[in-house]
């Protein structure tokens, strides 16, 4: 059976970067691998939009996330973490695993936090030093508008705003430096079209001069370590060598593609696929829908995790379903990275014969024919 991957982490993989990372290994105290790193850190400088220099670790983006917490908080500090989903939790539990005081901010799973929840939340606060944001909430398939956000925080000389960008760079516009984004977090494994095994941090000015006073403790994520290397062409420890000769070949991937043309073929996949939700009469998640992944309603009456199942394992497809109180409730068909107009058609193709096998009635097509309708409708000449 041909196998199709459509979920949000891991994404396929193309060709030419697997043949990259095919070629012999190099060794990564000599010039051609600190060649690689540095073409590799040139563009994602391009990719996050910043001046900094983005490190690279090795890691899962759980790395970067752990890294943006203890290389830049104190002990007693309280931290803002902003709760939607699965990742904003995750931040959470990373400042309490450091023994920082979290003021959650908690969000109706599928929504957008509002700014000013933000901005009382620092009034209300005192000796908050951190705000923790998603950008993409991968679980519940929302955006979460960062701008006005960092706009509150930028106005407090000793807050910093920590995000998790992982399913947002490379997706869609996510600023660093125009926004005033103090540490922005990505994975391999998302928009880059790598296997996961890699974790980028940037950090801002401001975040540096946060480290300054921060104690919290660290070995492999010191930050600062890891800069003084990165800056000369090499890394603190041994890296993911192969990984990051795929990365340079994926950014050049990106580049040649444009940042014009990467966010507009993103937004052009995520149109139709909610498009072909309301084809089916189903309803997405989200009231801020996020171009990277749609989280689309089972009917009722439907189990969201058969739905996983028999299109994985009679279709070939494999999706995701959703967690904790929305499992079996929904499904996300994922559009982040290396996929096209077919896959989506293949992704959506395939829910129609898994709802019809599973004996919910649709009328076949309907689907495929909305999201058709809308590549039709946004496709440059």
């Amino acid at each position: 059976m041909k196998e199709y991957l459509l979920t949000a982490g891991p994404t396929p993989v193309p060709e030419r970067v697997l043949l990259a990372m095919a070629r012999p290994m190099l060794y990564h105290r000599a010039p051609a691998f600190t060649e690689c790193l540095k073409e590799a850190q040139d563009g994602l400088k391009w990719l996050i939009q910043t001046k900094q220099l983005p490190l690279v670790l090795a890691g899962s983006g759980t790395v970067g996330m752990d890294a943006a917490v203890c290389n830049f908080l104190h002990t007693g500090d309280k931290a803002i973490v902003i709760r939607g989903g699965k990742f904003g939790e995750r931040w959470g539990k990373i400042c309490q695993a450091y023994g920082i005081e979290c003021v959650f901010i908690d969000v109706e799973w599928g929504k957008s936090v509002e700014p000013k929840a933000v901005a009382e939340a620092l009034e209300k606060n005192p000796g908050v030093r951190a705000v923790y944001a998603t950008a993409s909430e991968t679980s519940t398939a929302t955006k979460h508008d960062l701008e006005p956000i960092a706009k509150i925080v930028k106005a407090k000389d000793d807050v910093i705003l920590c995000v998790d960008a992982i399913t947002a760079v490379g997706v869609y516009d996510v600023p660093m430096d125009k926004w005033g984004l103090d540490v922005v977090c990505v994975g391999s494994q998302k928009a880059l079209m790598l296997p996961p095994g890699l974790a980028i941090v940037a950090v801002s000015d401001k975040a540096w001069k946060a480290n300054e006073r921060s104690n919290l403790p660290r070995f492999y994520l010191d930050l600062v370590r890891e800069r003084k290397s990165q800056e000369k062409g090499e890394t603190a420890f041994t890296p993911a060598v192969s990984l990051v000769v795929g990365l340079r070949e994926s950014l050049r991937m990106l580049k040649e593609e444009t940042l014009e043309g990467v966010f507009h073929r993103h937004e052009r996949l995520a149109k139709a696929t909610r498009a072909a939700t309301g084809g089916l009469g189903l309803e997405l998640l989200s009231s801020s829908p996020v171009n990277s992944v749609t989280g689309i309603r089972v009917p009722n009456g439907i189990d969201g995790s058969a739905v996983v199942k028999q299109m994985r394992t009679r279709y070939g497809i494999t999706i995701a379903g959703g967690q904790d109180h929305l499992k079996g409730k929904i499904v996300r068909i994922a559009h982040i990275g290396y996929f096209s107009e077919f896959d989506i058609i293949t992704a959506i193709s395939g829910l129609e014969m898994t709802l019809s096998d599973l004996g919910y009635g649709i009328r076949p097509g309907s689907g495929v024919a909305a999201a058709q309708a809308t590549f039709a409708e946004t496709r440059r000449a």
